[in-house]
């Protein structure tokens, strides 16, 4: 894989990874306030975030599968951790907002 490639792959990563996490974290403040459509779109945002991220992911394994070993390096690692969080934090976002749901009713 093309160091440009590379590039432009973790940086998706980190970009669509942080886009997730802010977007649950606001869903979480919406749904705080009581505003669930807000929280559910957020969400929805979010999940859209993590599906790019997935993309630029798939991407980095597809070349790997193919033979074009790339160099890991501190950037490569804080990609993937960016990524995984990101999906931790959203997951645990909707589940937060399902127990300010129950609350109000």
């Amino acid at each position: 894989m093309e160091d440009q490639q590379n590039l432009e792959a973790i940086m998706g990563l980190i970009m669509y990874g942080g886009n997730a996490k802010s977007d649950a974290m606001e869903a979480i403040q919406a749904a705080k306030t009581g505003d669930f459509e807000l929280a559910d779109q957020k969400i929805a945002d979010a999940e859209a975030s993590l599906v790019q991220a997935h993309h630029s992911q798939t991407n980095m394994l597809t070349q790997e599968a193919q033979g074009n070993h790339m160099q890991v390096t501190l950037l490569t690692v804080h990609s993937q951790d960016h990524l995984m969080t990101a999906i931790a934090f959203t997951d645990l976002a909707k589940e937060i907002i399902d127990l300010y749901r129950r609350l109000d009713k």
